[in-house]
């Protein structure tokens, strides 16, 4: 691992200005971009942890807020911990912020995000990664077929609602990705339901996409974050192992 410096950094968008956090290998010299979609909770110390240790690896990491319409993060109040069933106001909040995120509205950010990335001088030429993480996992899918030119890799962990049966349903953009994907579902997850779970997996293998779907069993949604009462150590471990060698056979 490498000495890590992160900052505070903000993006100019088409409809105002997103915070965000970069995280890139202290010596300053461009390395391979890794755009990380956040989970609901949003930009917040955890997440900056994240991306400090993929930056320790190697990469210039890029965390947008991507609930900057609503304030910069965190646009709510967050504990050190987060157990969601303690704190139903939370979701609350969070839920009418959420389905304000359209696919179009994501998308448009998701441009400034990558264009952001290839002005930058810590970023290295070339195609980016990325990962994202329950909300995060449906963004990280869309910006593969969205930007397939700019996307050499994507991986996404707990999804939810990947494979719907509505007309915006992530999986509906298999036929234009160009990158290689992960997925890591957490088992049981009430979100992703198996029925969703194959629909993904079909779509991806019909159009030919390089790809690997994994069920972590004994995890649950959320299973990465640390902060929250879903971590699952084992399966958070996991998910390192598997986008770390992801981003190795891409870079």
């Amino acid at each position: 691992m490498t000495s890590v410096q992160g900052t505070a950094v903000d993006i100019p968008t088409e409809d105002g200005v997103a915070d965000a956090y970069l995280a890139h290998p202290a010596d300053g010299s461009p390395r391979p971009g890794v755009l990380l979609y956040q989970d609901a909770f949003g930009l917040r110390p955890h997440l900056r942890a994240m991306a400090d240790r993929l930056a320790g690896a190697g990469y210039t990491v890029l965390v947008p807020n991507v609930f900057y319409r609503h304030g910069r993060a965190p646009v709510v109040e967050l504990p050190e911990f987060i157990d969601p069933a303690a704190r139903p106001e939370m979701w609350k909040q969070l839920s009418p912020i959420m389905q304000s995120l359209t696919n179009d509205l994501a998308m448009r950010d998701a441009g400034a995000y990558l264009r952001w990335l290839a002005e930058s001088p810590l970023v290295a030429d070339g195609p980016v990664a990325l990962t994202g993480y329950c909300m995060g996992a449906r963004l990280s899918l869309l910006t593969a077929g969205t930007y397939p030119d700019r996307v050499a890799a994507a991986a996404g962990f707990h999804g939810g609602r990947l494979a719907t049966d509505a007309p915006d349903s992530p999986h509906l953009v298999a036929d234009r990705v160009k990158a290689e994907l992960y997925f890591g579902h957490a088992d049981e997850d009430a979100s992703l339901p198996p029925e969703q779970i194959k629909r993904l997996e079909d779509a991806l293998t019909a159009a030919g996409v390089r790809h690997r779907c994994e069920v972590y069993e004994g995890a649950h949604h959320g299973f990465t974050q640390a902060d929250t009462a879903a971590y699952h150590e084992e399966g958070a471990e996991r998910h390192w192992t598997a986008l770390l060698d992801l981003l190795k056979r891409t870079f």
